[in-house]
């Protein structure tokens, strides 16, 4: 077995800890593991990744049910307009990408560029996510709903979902924290089925 084999296991590993302890950021790492250390193709790596990903956070989200930690109302909320966000992108808009989306002289713009480009800006605002110290937020024990942005955040989630095959944790949990006032715990599990839904009907 090849070592970048050895490491992309290994790295697989890493993935499902974090999607089990944070609710997101497994397909952050999924699509670069895919794309350079099993060398798939970045249409294909965002498809697996969506598989992976999703069934990963299936797993996980059935747990989370379990112990009473997944606000099944708060995510077909969320869900639905993810599901299609992610629907009519891997159906409209992945399938109809040329392999080079321009040219400026002998510098040739290709697919790769522009998927692996765009998840790599995304990365940032994912990394500050997952690092920076959060602020106290008052729990009043109440789930409130502003529909309209968390419909829109859905409709975003789902259509990043769909083009780089990120699940869009790191973007789902502060959704449900800020705008449905939902507690961290009931957060991550609730993002697992999020993520599970969208990612594996994309």
């Amino acid at each position: 077995m090849e070592v970048l084999h050895i490491l992309g296991y290994i790295s697989a590993l890493i993935i499902g800890i974090s999607l089990g302890l944070i609710g997101g950021g497994g397909s952050i790492l999924a699509v670069p593991v895919l794309a350079y250390l099993f060398s798939i193709n970045e249409k294909a790596a965002t498809a697996y990744s969506l598989f992976i990903v999703g069934a990963s956070a299936l797993v996980g989200g059935y747990k989370q049910h379990l112990k009473g930690y997944v606000d099944w109302r708060t995510a077909i909320v969320f869900g639905i307009p993810a599901i299609i966000g992610v629907t009519l992108v891997r159906h409209y808009v992945v399938p109809a990408l040329p392999n080079i989306l321009f040219e400026i002289d002998s510098f040739q713009f290709t697919r790769r560029m522009a998927m692996f480009g765009l998840f790599a800006i995304l990365m940032i605002p994912a990394a500050y996510s997952m690092l920076k110290k959060e602020k106290c937020i008052e729990n009043t024990g109440t789930v409130t709903y502003n529909y309209p942005l968390i419909l829109l955040e859905g409709l975003l989630v789902g259509s990043i979902t769909g083009l780089i095959g990120a699940g869009g944790g790191f973007l789902i949990i502060p959704t449900l924290v800020i705008l449905a006032n939902v507690e961290m715990k009931v957060a991550v599990g609730t993002s697992l089925i999020i993520i599970a839904i969208k990612s594996l009907l994309g």
